[in-house]
């Protein structure tokens, strides 16, 4: 998780940066609709490498998507740590019990 913090605490000062400075000040500037397309994106390619691709290429995309989303995350006001107290509540769940759950 270290790595994933440290990601988190850069993403959010560079949200703030220069557009002309920073990717993510870049990728921030264009709003949500625009980062929740490259998420998207970002979901695809990861997607596509674990079926055709090579175990280099679907580690490079995760970490992309991983950054995108911690992106998004970020632009929400939503922290990795309440996404990880929301992993720790389903710990031990079903998985079939805990989707079940949310249609209630």
């Amino acid at each position: 998780m270290d790595t994933l913090t440290r990601l988190e605490a850069t993403i959010a000062q560079r949200l703030t940066a220069s557009p002309e400075e920073s990717y993510v000040a870049k990728l921030n500037s264009k709003g949500l609709a625009k980062i929740a397309q490259k998420v998207g994106e970002e979901a695809v390619e990861t997607v596509i490498a674990a079926m055709s691709g090579t175990r280099e290429e679907l580690v490079s995309e995760s970490a992309d998507l991983l950054m995108h989303l911690i992106v998004l995350l970020q632009k929400q006001g939503v922290s990795l740590e309440q996404v990880m107290a929301e992993l720790d509540r389903r710990e031990g769940v079903s998985g079939l019990e805990e989707k079940a759950s949310r249609s209630e």
